[in-house]
């Protein structure tokens, strides 16, 4: 059994605080143990098979039919992933991203979307604007070949400028505007990058089997 929910509140806060920022190209911060060392193990093991690419990339959206989300039903099945949820929906956690960050979350909707990327994957640059109002990408990957796996930061003229470091339990963290181009440049994939692609949207989010919670905004 993964640590509890407030053990997940503490850590996460914790990380937070530690954050180091960076101001160019807009502002992104690098995180560093987001979550228990349980926790993180209990989401790698989670039985989801990688998706099949089928030589077609660029977007997520393309492979939406083999995406996977802590949604109701995997909530259901699995402890960690309500857990997680119910950390992140947390008002200690939400206060403190809010205090930050610098933004606002209340009214948007928690999506938590457990990526695995395989070779042949790669991601245009994109910004995240729009429905969503915060992306953390938490990179879960305990494999040491995946330490150059960091997503790509690149300026308002999409022209590549950095890479966030990837290691397990580390993360990126921004939030959306015009300028946030991020992505993953086309690069050899040992096994499966794993990750959670964790956001807060606004009720403008369609898919709302996606969310953690549908009915249940930020408070």
């Amino acid at each position: 059994m993964p640590s509890s929910k407030d053990a997940i509140v503490e850590t996460l806060v914790a990380s937070f605080a530690k954050a180091k920022g960076a101001p160019t190209p807009y502002p992104h911060w690098f995180l560093n143990d987001c979550v228990p060392a349980d926790v993180l193990a209990a989401c790698l093991s989670l039985p989801f098979p990688a998706p099949a690419l089928g030589g077609v990339s660029g977007k997520r959206e393309v492979h939406n039919a083999t995406r996977r989300y802590f949604d109701a039903e995997n909530m259901a099945k699995f402890p960690v992933c309500n857990t997680v949820n119910a950390a992140l929906q947390d008002r200690r956690v939400t206060s403190a991203i809010e205090k930050t960050f610098s933004t606002k979350l209340g009214g948007t909707y928690l999506r938590v979307e457990y990526a695995q990327d395989t070779n042949g994957f790669w991601l245009e640059p994109h910004t995240d604007l729009g429905v969503k109002s915060f992306t953390f990408l938490l990179y879960l990957s305990t494999d040491p070949s995946h330490e150059n796996l960091g997503t790509d930061i690149y300026d308002a003229e999409k022209k590549h400028v950095g890479r966030s470091p990837f290691k397990p339990n580390a993360a990126m963290i921004f939030v959306p505007s015009s300028n946030t181009y991020h992505g993953f440049e086309s690069r050899e994939i040992a096994g499966v990058r794993k990750s959670l692609v964790i956001n807060y949207v606004t009720n403008d989010w369609r898919a709302r089997e996606q969310l953690a919670y549908p009915e249940t905004p930020v408070a």
